[in-house]
């Protein structure tokens, strides 16, 4: 009598903790999802190289639902006075989107601005001192346009 009786007990026991998994892991996913936006988006070269990695390999970060889309400098050029600044806007981009798309846009555009002119500043440091003094100035002023006009 026993033995029947133990084997649905431990059957119900071991479907308990499966039954639970997905709400625990949901709510887990969007946190987790939170730390991973922000970890793609900081200032630095190292949050800049993270992101560019996930982004050339979009589907092993799939689950995440990232927008990757991108307009780049969108009305402005991305290369201006022949300055690659395109994949620092899409990485702009990026952030603007993902924090839009989560409800803290707000809150984070700042950091996101900040981010930026630092990307586009590590773009200039790769020029002579004359090329160098012309970068940061349209870095600057793509930053100002952002920080002041960027939604």
């Amino acid at each position: 009598m026993r033995r029947r009786l133990a084997l649905p007990l431990a059957a119900a026991a071991l479907a308990l903790p499966a039954a639970l998994i997905p709400a625990t892991s949901a709510s887990a996913e969007v946190a987790d999802k939170d730390q991973v936006l922000s970890s793609f988006t900081q200032s630095g070269s190292g949050s800049y190289d993270a992101w560019n990695s996930a982004r050339a390999d979009q589907g092993s970060w799939a689950e995440y639902g990232f927008d990757w889309s991108t307009d780049y400098c969108s009305y402005s050029p991305d290369s201006p006075g022949g300055f690659p600044f395109a994949d620092s806007c899409a990485r702009h981009d990026f952030g603007y989107r993902n924090y839009k798309a989560m409800g803290t846009f707000e809150a984070n555009k700042a950091r996101l601005d900040s981010a930026f002119l630092g990307d586009m500043k590590r773009v200039c440091s790769g020029y002579d001192s004359e090329q160098k003094a012309s970068c940061d100035n349209y870095a600057d002023l793509y930053y100002s346009a952002v920080s002041t006009w960027g939604s």
